[in-house]
């Protein structure tokens, strides 16, 4: 555990002296990077067409959770035409907004006051207890969720609500990996369900728990399900991952791994 552990922080060093993420950092000052207020799916897709235009990058790989996940699906959509989305990493996410039987009052959001908002996010948050790296992730979203205007929180709602649903036949060509968890989330079963249908050749990462932000308190395991889909385009215009920096090795190693680690839990 500790020789993995020490791996994966002299992985993040190196990744903070590549020249790549330094020139992220200086292109897009993270301190400052907000989540922009869009009230609809086009303008948002649009939007995020024109952050890649900025940047000069004209295909990228997207990891998106729950409403990121789907913003990513319908970015993918959007730009089928002239593809601007090289592959997609989905955790806890869904198809179709009509899960959640908001649809009809999606429109009115704009309207509710802020607490009244962040009650209705905090609704979906795990309940009971949970283990202390799941409660960190939930008290950090609380802190996120208070630091939010309700401008920022009613368009974000709306996305999420609005009457949408993915088009697979659009991204059929998109490489995708589905990330979920086995305990409590936001997501219901048949959301899973619909997701694994709409994608069938999609690679498939489990956790056994990790909640709805297992980014966030499962992070180590959910990075390592990132570079294994980003092995796959090593040697390749769009690799995501320098060789220098990540062997296949050390990926094989970590992967049997965390499979050990996925089997042990299913005994207990």
């Amino acid at each position: 555990m500790d020789a993995l552990a020490n791996t994966r922080n002299q992985t993040m060093e190196e990744i903070k002296d590549s020249p790549d993420y330094n020139w992220f950092r200086s292109t897009v000052p993270l301190k400052r990077l907000q989540y922009p207020v869009y009230w609809d799916l086009m303008e948002f897709c649009d939007g995020f067409r024109k952050l890649l235009d900025h940047l000069q990058l004209d295909k990228v790989h997207l990891f998106g959770a729950s409403l990121g996940g789907f913003l990513a699906q319908k970015f993918a959509e959007f730009s089928c035409k002239s593809p601007r989305v090289h592959s997609l990493i989905l955790c806890n996410s869904f198809s179709d907004t009509s899960i959640f039987n908001q649809t009809w009052t999606a429109n009115s959001f704009w309207l509710i006051p802020a607490f009244m908002l962040k009650k209705i996010v905090l609704g979906n948050f795990a309940k009971g207890p949970v283990d202390p790296e799941m409660a960190g992730a939930i008290d950090f979203m609380v802190d996120r969720l208070e630091s939010l205007n309700q401008r920022e929180l009613a368009s974000r709602l709306t996305l999420n609500c609005q009457n949408s649903y993915v088009e697979p036949h659009k991204i059929k060509d998109v490489a995708v990996t589905l990330i979920d968890v086995f305990d409590q989330s936001a997501l219901s079963l048949e959301a899973k369900e619909e997701m694994y249908k709409l994608f069938p050749n999609a690679k498939r990462a489990h956790l056994k728990t990790g909640g709805n932000f297992p980014y966030l308190c499962r992070s180590a395991d959910v990075n390592l399900y990132i570079q294994i889909h980003l092995r796959q385009f090593h040697g390749t215009r769009y690799a995501a991952i320098d060789p220098a920096m990540v062997s296949e090795e050390e990926l094989e190693v970590q992967e049997c791994h965390l499979k050990t680690c996925q089997e042990s839990d299913e005994e207990q």
